[in-house]
């Protein structure tokens, strides 16, 4: 699973995957509106050939090296959001993979929820329902 924050809207996605390999990384990165893109990451070796695309921007740390945030250039709150999802999941034990997109659904619908005022939620479970 990856998991992604937009800066800018703060809105927070969990996307499951196959493999954690550079395919995939791009193919989560490719819609994007932004002329450049920078991706902030961890040092997870499958985000090196980022550096050398000019379409990205890569800013990352090393927690192997101690190193956890640089100003701005953390991953926090996606590691933050992907612990909420793993407690999230941890009751269902032993989801499959074929049904983890609609409970990753679910949860993402849920912290959407949690994170609108009363009106706005109300038509954001209204839209999801209908």
């Amino acid at each position: 699973m990856f998991t992604l924050v937009d800066r800018g809207s703060d809105d927070r996605y969990v996307v499951p995957a196959k493999s954690a390999d550079e395919s995939t990384i791009r193919l989560l990165l490719e819609n994007h509106d932004e002329e450049s893109l920078t991706v902030y990451t961890d040092g997870f070796r499958a985000y090196e050939p980022l550096e050398e695309d000019d379409a990205f921007d890569r800013e990352y740390v090393v927690h192997g090296d101690g190193e956890y945030a640089d100003g701005d250039i953390h991953v926090n709150t996606c590691e933050s959001h992907a612990s909420l999802t793993r407690r999230w999941l941890s009751p269902h034990r032993g989801v499959s993979k074929d049904k983890l997109t609609p409970y990753l659904s679910a949860f993402q619908l849920r912290r959407e929820l949690y994170r609108k005022p009363g009106d706005e939620a109300l038509k954001l479970a209204l839209n999801a329902v209908l």
